[in-house]
């Protein structure tokens, strides 16, 4: 058995064989697969003297390598189709790094030089180089490239120092300075334990440099000096607050997850179950283990040495890598779409080393999002998922929170709800702010803040929707499908269990399971959830969590058994 599992992991190691070649020797890869028609990396030998209609169509091939990668591209110079690293002359490189700028100019974007490397060539008379460049235009209709972050991991393994650090440019004091601003109550502050959810940003101007250093760090410079923000998404770490991760993991949708594990104590606590969430709703990770100031080298290397014997079990099958210089950080960045790798930082907030590295990962980390897919979800009717509420004096209620379909804009006519009987009511969009900062429009895939009129702060709780009239419909029963990944016993009809979908938390009790009469560990099952106390508005094909003491599952919603005779509007 144990061999079998050797050669699967040979296998999988196989399919990332240049990833792995450039990790294991620190430079950039002496060869890469094949270019291929999708996805936002291309390929050039060389740029020099293109005709007027060549140009042209070079632009419009950037314009369409940017729209795969939701405003970023990685292009490849003096490298040919096949992959080989054929390198340019300094004479050609010079004139096609110009032409590449002339064609970034004309799209408004900008060119980042990530790497170089030099080509051996056959006459041995001059040297030649090919070069790695990030490509980045900030979409149209949005201000930036907006990427979420959740970050995970055990209660004192330093998720929130980690984030002071990263955020705000100084080192900690190693007694917890660095997380103060993070905290937002007294009782955080006096344990140095998160107990609610907080956001920071993280802001990379066109060059990689981070905008949070200069000496003006409100939120909203932050936000129009940056081309790249990523929202940091600090989760709770204690057991006491499982509910409240679980809550930004399902309701915030991040696209990327950080691990935070303390070297000296490893994976211990709620780190493999945060691991467990993150793999169940198909979130992309990747670790940072934190404290290495305090640990000599042999206890660092244990605690690597274990989390690589987690990461490669059958519950996870993963190939962690560990990054050591800013050569692994580019390629695991550019190439962390792919949902088998996982990077491994060792980092220290007090003497500050392989920060570094951490924030040039973060700077190349690419959008995950299909750009055909977000177009079609703008123009579906919308959905907003509530998750804050809130009253501002002088402008009344506003609701937080991130829009699924469709689009918002100022003066627009939804419904909000539902209510304790199933029911909507009609409000008016005041106004729309993201990042704090006022916006006419925010589309699908966005997290913003938005007031209302016509409806009283009391009136509103986590939970609700603000759709569009045709999307106004609730439900207290739906069908899922599930897997249930451990249970003491067995799971019958009529178990009550706590349920996780997207912005979604409330008690539900198994009223059906179909073709079987309990469900134990490891075996998948369809039932029907009935909610206890009122209706809720979920969508079909919505990742599903449920727990209940010991108990963990997982699963999916297949069919709405939408309510009969429900009030459309209040």
């Amino acid at each position: 058995m144990q061999d079998i599992y050797e050669n699967l992991v040979y296998r999988e190691k196989m399919e990332h064989q240049e990833t792995c070649k450039s990790i294991e020797t620190g430079k950039m890869p002496a060869s890469l697969p094949p270019e291929v028609e999708e996805g936002n990396i291309e390929y050039k030998l060389k740029l020099v003297d293109p005709s007027p209609s060549r140009f042209e169509h070079l632009v419009t091939q950037m314009k369409w390598r940017l729209q795969e990668g939701e405003g970023e591209a990685i292009y490849e110079l003096g490298v040919e189709d096949n992959g080989l690293l054929a390198g340019l002359s300094p004479v050609d490189l010079q004139a096609s790094l110009t032409n590449l700028e002339r064609m970034a100019e004309k799209l408004g974007a900008t060119l980042t030089i990530l790497r170089e490397r030099e080509v051996e060539s056959e006459d041995n008379r001059e040297p030649k180089k090919a070069l790695e460049i990030l490509v980045r235009k900030v979409p149209d209709d949005q201000q930036f490239i907006d990427l979420r972050l959740a970050v995970l991991g055990n209660v004192d393994a330093g998720k929130s120092t980690l984030l002071g650090v990263l955020t705000q440019g100084e080192l900690d004091n190693g007694r917890g300075r660095a997380r103060l601003n993070l905290f937002r109550h007294l009782h955080e502050i006096q344990s140095g334990r998160t107990s609610c959810i907080s956001h920071e940003v993280l802001g990379f101007d066109s060059k990689g440099g981070v905008v949070n250093y200069s000496e003006s760090r409100s939120i909203e410079e932050i936000c129009e000096h940056s081309s790249k923000l990523i929202t940091l998404i600090d989760l709770a770490g204690h057991h006491k607050y499982l509910k409240t991760t679980i809550f930004g993991l399902t309701c915030y949708k991040p696209d990327f997850s950080m691990l935070v594990v303390s070297a000296n104590t490893g994976m211990a606590g709620t780190t493999k179950e945060h691991l467990g969430f993150a793999l169940a709703l198909k979130v992309p990770i990747f670790v940072v283990i934190t404290k290495i100031d305090m640990c000599r080298k042999f206890v660092i290397e244990k605690t690597v040495t274990q989390l690589e014997r987690i990461l490669k079990s059958p519950g996870c099958r993963k190939i962690p890598s560990r990054v050591k210089n800013e050569d692994d950080a580019i390629t695991l960045g550019e190439n962390f779409d792919s949902d088998r790798v996982v990077p491994i930082f060792t980092v220290s907030c007090v003497t500050g080393e392989n920060l570094d590295l951490l924030l040039k990962f973060l700077h190349v980390l690419p959008p995950l999002g299909n750009f055909n897919e977000r177009e079609k979800l703008v123009q579906e009717h919308t959905e907003f998922q509530i998750d804050g509420v809130f009253s501002v004096p002088g402008v009344g209620s506003v609701v937080g929170g991130q829009i699924h379909t469709g689009s918002i804009r100022e003066g627009d006519k939804l419904m909000i709800g539902p209510y304790d009987n199933g029911g909507f009511k009609e409000v008016s969009v005041k106004t729309v702010h993201r990042h704090r900062l006022p916006c006419r429009l925010i589309q699908a895939g966005q997290a913003a803040t938005v007031a209302l009129i016509d409806v009283e702060r009391e009136n509103i709780r986590k939970g609700m929707v603000l759709v569009s009239c045709k999307l106004a419909q609730s439900c207290i029963e739906f069908e899922c499908d599930i897997f249930l990944l451990f249970h003491n016993t067995s799971i019958q009809e009529g178990f009550q269990t706590t349920v996780h979908v997207g912005n979604v938390v409330q008690l539900a009790n198994i009223i059906k399971i179909k073709d079987k009469k309990k469900i134990r560990t490891n075996e998948k099952a369809e039932v029907i959830f009935r909610f206890v106390k009122h209706p809720e508005y979920i969508r079909e094909g919505s990742r599903l969590l449920f727990r209940q003491g010991s108990t963990r599952g997982v699963g999916e919603v297949i069919r709405i058994i939408p309510l009969v005779g429900e009030p459309k509007i209040l």
